[in-house]
């Protein structure tokens, strides 16, 4: 397939600038893979659609506040600085994207913070935007990490076109976030409320956790209209000998695995036997799913509504069936559904 044919008129008004008021209330499309059938539900109803047994499959992954602005020394031009991870603890070496690039040189310091309370000088470029910046800091690590994260800002999607507010610190995270390392969220599971996993917990649904740390690479842009020449940022994943345990034995039984969201089922498609089962793994995946694909894990999927053009939206059609998906997304259009991060979900069953 070609880049092309994931276009579409997305009006701007539709992208969610804030999260519905309640975690488990933003609307809920229904998108029905057998019979092309739609309905529209508010998202806390998606219960009604499991039974005991079946798994939902969620990304324990948590986002750092990756975003930090800095001067640039002499000149004092603002420059800012998005970590992408950490590459060595000891040196406080940190590999990052810097914007504007061009005005960023090797042995340039930066100075972020009242008073400087941090310095990092860039030590390496790696790519056209990309840098490692050595954070020049003394004191012990967990003090560094401190006041590091302090000077950080959660790091909500570019276009989310507006300032970060506290509210963001919260609801930029999953209720079920444990393991940082992601400098976005993984967003159809920020549906989730404590009291609506409860209510499945009740009804007899399991629930198993894989690690994804998201990276930039998911609001990347694909550059190239051939779709199998796009390469994917490679991202950590880590699937536990539990999570194995109990997405096939879900499986043995017929029961639905379900994953929540794109990041999910990336990690479940990195790590397959030849038979269709999940595997334990601890690694990188940089796979990338675009029509037509065989899946072999999750029989259903949670998803938001995506935007044009995006590695999000060709993987989501894979699964839904290209014409299917988007025939549901000229209705969520014309319902005026709300796109992106913050925006409302989608059940494919």
């Amino acid at each position: 397939m070609k880049l092309s044919q994931f276009n579409f008129k997305l009006p701007e008004n539709l992208i969610a600038l804030h999260p519905a008021e309640n975690r488990d209330e933003s609307r809920l499309m229904i998108v029905d893979r057998q019979t092309g059938k739609i309905e529209h539900l508010v998202f806390k109803e998606i219960i009604d659609y499991f039974n005991e047994e079946d798994v939902l499959v969620f990304n324990n992954t948590k986002v750092f506040p990756a975003r930090l602005y800095g001067n640039k020394e002499k000149t004092g031009a603002k420059i800012e600085v998005f970590l992408l991870r950490e590459l060595n603890r000891e040196q406080r070496l940190w590999d990052v994207l810097v914007d504007p690039a061009r005005k960023i040189r090797i042995g340039n310091k930066l100075y972020f913070g009242d008073d400087d309370m941090m310095v990092a000088e860039v030590i390496d470029n790696t790519t056209s935007r990309g840098r490692t910046l050595r954070f020049l800091y003394d004191g012990p690590y967990e003090e560094f990490k401190k006041n590091l994260y302090e000077l950080g800002e959660t790091p909500l999607p570019k276009f989310i076109k507006r300032d970060v507010m506290p509210e963001d610190k919260d609801r930029y995270q999953t209720v079920f976030a444990k393991h940082e390392g992601a400098v976005a969220a993984p967003t159809a599971g920020l549906h989730f409320s404590r009291e609506l996993l409860k209510r499945f917990e009740i009804k007899g649904i399991h629930f198993a956790e894989v690690t994804l740390h998201v990276g930039l690479g998911n609001f990347r842009s694909v550059d190239v209209e051939d779709l199998t020449k796009h390469k994917m940022d490679s991202e950590q994943i880590i699937i536990s000998n539990q999570a194995v345990d109990i997405v096939n034995g879900a499986k043995d039984k017929r029961k639905h695995v379900c994953a929540v969201g794109t990041t999910v089922m990336r990690t479940l498609e990195s790590s397959v036997s030849t038979y269709g089962y999940l595997k334990p793994y601890d690694g990188w995946t940089n796979k990338f799913i675009f029509p037509p694909y065989e899946f072999s894990v999750a029989s259903r999927m949670i998803s938001n509504f995506h935007l044009p053009l995006s590695t999000l939206l060709m993987m989501v059609s894979a699964f839904a069936g290209y014409d299917l998906l988007f025939e549901a997304y000229n209705e969520a259009i014309k319902e005026k559904y709300r796109f992106g991060t913050y925006g409302d979900a989608m059940l494919i069953l």
